[in-house]
């Protein structure tokens, strides 16, 4: 799986969410979650600034990816191929450890904070669909 990627839902927590792939870096694909964050070195948080790419159906987040690691700014391929939070570039705000869905939460909070214009993500399958997740702040 190439770029980074991230995992994120809403309050409405759907089930499923049993795959779990991440990165970091552009370019720069891992094969899970753990692989690509830096999670033994991040300090604990509460809560996180999250954001999202929110896809139905993997090709379409697929191609999504593809423009992430091409440069784009996380943003911006938010307004364009999010089904979801589209108009705010996917951002889902401060969110508290429990209020997430599981998988997804797992993902974002191993993530590092990184920005839009250089994202570091994890890619996350849920009831929602297939997220592309980052995080902004921690804690």
């Amino acid at each position: 799986m190439a770029g980074k990627s991230n995992k994120a839902a809403e309050s409405n927590k759907p089930t499923g969410g049993d795959k779990n792939k991440g990165g970091k870096g552009k370019g720069k694909a891992k094969d899970d979650a753990g692989e690509g964050s830096s999670s033994g070195k991040l300090k604990a948080a509460t809560s996180i600034n999250v954001r999202h790419i929110l896809c139905e159906k993997h090709a379409k987040k697929e191609l999504a990816v593809q423009k992430l690691n091409e440069g784009t700014k996380f943003d911006e391929v938010a307004r364009e191929f999010s089904e979801d939070k589209a108009r705010q570039g996917g951002s889902l705000g401060w969110k508290v450890r429990g209020s997430l869905d599981a998988a997804f939460e797992k993902a974002a909070f191993e993530l590092e904070p990184s920005t839009v214009a250089s994202p570091k993500w994890v890619e996350v399958k849920t009831g929602f669909g297939y997220h592309v997740v980052m995080v902004e702040g921690r804690k």
